[in-house]
This record gives C-alpha cells, structure tokens and sequence, in this order.
C-alpha cells in the first residue's frame, strides 16, 4: 500500500478504520499530548504554514480547506486572517473536539465529516486547502494528493505541514530515539493509548521523505512545488500550486 501501514492492515479499508478508531480513542487528550511532547512548538509549526499561505488568504474571496482537520488547531489558526475556513476529519470524536474550541474562540470556521479521499466538493472550488500532520495517515497517497489537485481551481495553493525523517543523520539518530522510546512510553501515558504513540513514529519512519514527497506531488499535477525543514527537520512544509 502506498499510504498508512498500521500493523496488521491488510488493504486500504482496514488501514482507514484502524486509524479512525485510534484518533477516536486519544481524541480527548490528544491536544495535551501533542503540546507537551512538541514541547509547544507545533504552535510555531501552524502559524509558519499560516504564513507560508497568506498570499492566498489574504484574497477577498479566498475559499479555505484544511482537511484531517484533527481537534481543529491549524483550522483556528488560518481563521485568525479573519478568513472564513471550512474545517473537515474522517474522525467523529476529533470533530466534536474541534467544535468545542471553535464555538469557545467564536472563530469563524464551518466542520463537516468527511474522508480526505473522497470530499463532498464540486471540481476546482478551493484557492487553498492545508493539512497539518493528517497526510501521512492516509490509506492513499497517491488518491490523496490526486482529490487535492482536483478540489483546488487554477491559482489556487495546497499545504502539507507533516513530520519527516531529518536530513541530518546525527540529529535523526537523536530524534528516532525519542520517538521510539520516549514519545510512546509518554504519549501512552498521557492518552491511554501507548498502541496510538507507538503507531505514530512507526508512520513517520514508513513516510516518503521531505524530496520523495515533493515529486509525488509534481507527479498528480502540482508545479511550483517547493518545501523547507523546519526545526531541524523533523518536520518539513511542502507548498504546491495550481496554473
């Protein structure tokens, strides 16, 4: 499968609804987890995507996406431009958490259900559609990548803010370590469910890396295709744009 591989998935099917009952089992914790184990700086992570997209938020009309929308911070976060965002996840309890801090802030954001393989969206009706460490769960890549060109209209821009291995093999033995040993043994503390913090560092590792995911993305009709690391480079934002 070129997608989520969790352990014991034998096709598309069954890798989505492992992954949609394990975001559903740690959704109640799932902020204060991500904060204390990023020790805060996934908040730098979303305002530099946030910024990297401003040319298109700024657009008066601007049409805003951000899908596997989790508990809603990235959504939150490109609705500060005063932009109206549509927020979307495949994951119910995630949504409801999302909702609570939408109505809390009185952002102006609109969530539905819905998976990122298959959005209920007319052809070319986006300028810009983000995902923020959702993509590499997804059972696809390739269909991923292909309803994101077909979703976004000429001008418009798409965003992939996800975690990578660092190019830096000193810095990624240092960030494999804590990712395999300390990451699951805390996140399963924190969560309940060290079987979801074990998963998650096995799918950075199984990710395409920061350049292979670029061409992926030139290959389903992307241009302009470019991506930066970011604190070190475990974690990478790529940047592809529609003519």
């Amino acid at each position: 499968m070129s997608g989520s591989t969790p352990e014991g998935a034998r096709n598309e099917q069954e890798a989505s609804r492992w992954v949609r009952g394990m975001f559903g089992r740690v959704a109640p914790r799932y902020d204060l987890a991500n904060h204390l184990l990023s020790f805060n700086i996934d908040r730098y992570w979303r305002a530099r995507t946030v910024r990297r997209t401003a040319e298109i938020l700024e657009r008066p009309d601007a049409r805003v996406l951000d899908i596997c929308c989790g508990t809603g911070d990235l959504v939150l976060a490109l609705a500060k431009k005063g932009r109206p965002v549509l927020g979307s996840d495949f994951c119910h309890p995630m949504l409801v958490a999302a909702h609570q801090k939408v109505e809390k802030q009185r952002a102006s954001a609109v969530l539905f259900e819905s998976d990122a393989l298959n959005l209920p969206l007319r052809d070319a009706s986006l300028d810009l559609l983000t995902v923020a460490f959702g993509f590499r769960n997804l059972a696809n890549y390739e269909s991923g990548l292909a309803e994101m060109r077909r979703v976004l209209r000429p001008g418009g821009m798409a965003a992939i803010l996800e975690f990578t291995t660092p190019p830096n093999a000193l810095f990624g033995a240092f960030y494999n370590l804590y990712s395999r040993r300390i990451l699951p043994y805390i996140g399963g503390l924190i969560s309940g469910s060290r079987d979801a913090y074990t998963y998650l560092p096995e799918s950075v590792r199984k990710f395409p890396a920061a350049p292979e995911l670029a061409s992926m993305m030139g290959r389903a009709g992307f241009s302009e295709v470019d991506f930066e690391y970011l604190t070190g480079g475990i974690v990478a934002l790529h940047i592809g744009r529609i003519r």
